[in-house]
């Protein structure tokens, strides 16, 4: 490794190291300010809450168990509707992959589908599926599922033609293109499907816990509110804040990790 490449990697970690910091120190700042803000009467605390009220609230609920089970909860459903949005993408794209005719059919649908305001769904799939995780799960993958088949198959479709037909001309069939070409060639589409589903997926169940949970961090928000217990609200706020990051992280290390084997 050359001395100029040394220096690089050293400037690079520096910025890095320099972006972490001043990202920390604004979050700081706007905790202080926000505190001071209410200390001062400069914002309504019981309205507005402030850092410290939060933390109480955190460890009281804490302390009996109660705030890390509704955490829990949402956590769960939040990885099962991902999960099923991602499986369901990849089979149902590669099936109109493999079937013009059913691409024809069914992609003016999808796109209508997917232009749907999901909350309007929520209240039917009550009444279709009843009150419960189920129906959380299913709101969770409605909010991302339309749209992640539409990427992946549109993607499906931009693999290069010229390895199709080198695949086609050593014997190979539809089969072997997809499995050879459209697959490994979609995997950076399908990781940047995954960190855009992973947020898509917690909106959707916040927006079914709304509607149809009596647990959840989604739930905490809505009784929150109806009972003006407003450090309850913005607390739960923040914890979905804190989970999505942690989730899009998790799929940011997987990234690098497929780009490493890659």
């Amino acid at each position: 490794m050359s001395e100029a490449h040394k220096q690089y990697l050293r400037s690079l970690v520096k910025y890095r190291r320099k972006i972490k910091f001043f990202r920390i120190l604004v979050f700081v700042i706007f905790l202080i300010l926000w505190e001071s803000a209410a200390d001062f009467g400069l914002i309504d605390a019981f309205f507005f809450s402030s850092p410290s009220r939060i933390v109480k609230w955190v460890f009281s609920m804490g302390k009996t168990g109660e705030l890390f089970t509704h955490i829990g909860i949402t956590l769960w459903e939040t990885v099962l509707s991902f999960l099923f949005v991602m499986l369901l993408s990849v089979a149902v794209a590669s099936l109109l992959w493999f079937s013009k005719s059913l691409a024809a059919i069914f992609e003016p649908t999808l796109v209508i589908l997917n232009s749907l305001p999901k909350s309007a769904l929520a209240p039917l799939f009550i009444v279709w599926l009843g009150t419960g995780m189920k129906t959380i799960i299913v709101a969770g993958i409605s909010v991302a599922v339309f749209g992640s088949i539409i990427s992946i198959y549109t993607q499906f479709h931009q693999t290069d033609p010229e390895m199709a037909k080198l695949i086609i001309t050593l014997g190979g069939n539809k089969w072997d293109i997809y499995k050879r070409i459209v697959l490994p060639y979609c995997v950076p589409t399908l990781i940047n499907s995954m960190k855009v589903n992973i947020g898509l997926a917690l909106v959707g169940v916040v927006i079914g816990e709304f509607l149809a949970a009596r647990r959840g961090l989604g739930y905490l928000i809505i009784y929150g509110t109806q009972v003006f217990r407003l450090d309850m609200v913005i607390s739960s706020i923040i914890i979905l804040c804190v989970i999505a990051y942690g989730l899009y992280f998790f799929i940011q290390r997987l990234e690098r990790f497929v780009n490493m084997e890659m």
